[in-house]
């Protein structure tokens, strides 16, 4: 059973940094798409970023409000794929989930996505 085990949330004051990783149990880690999406509260889920590095091409997307701000970077060694975010601001204050899928995705529909972690809480206080 494939899992995604996201951590590293937790409570940072505005223009503050905070880290997560989400480790995937994923055979083929390298040929999946990793994605990491956010849902605030009375919110709809919604995408921050993903990196794809196969064939034909690899891609990284980022949404408009994370872009300059957020990071994703994944270790294929270690299964693992990372989401470095900087400059926080309350409105980055959400459950961040990590979500996978096969192939190159370059939708930021979260339908795309086949297996999902359980999320983690990131508050930002102003």
């Amino acid at each position: 059973q494939v899992q995604l085990v996201e951590s590293g949330g937790g409570l940072v004051q505005a223009g503050g940094s905070l880290g997560l990783s989400c480790a995937a149990s994923l055979r083929t880690f390298s040929t999946y798409t990793m994605g990491w999406f956010r849902q605030a509260p009375g919110k709809e889920r919604e995408f921050v970023c993903s990196q794809y590095i196969g064939w034909p091409s690899a891609a990284t997307y980022y949404a408009d409000s994370v872009k300059g701000r957020f990071t994703i970077s994944r270790d294929n060694a270690k299964n693992t794929v990372y989401l470095q975010m900087n400059s926080l601001k309350p409105e980055d204050t959400a459950v961040y989930y990590c979500a996978a899928g096969r192939g190159p995705i370059s939708t930021m529909d979260a339908g795309a996505y086949h297996y999902w972690g359980q999320g983690t809480q990131v508050t930002v206080s102003s």
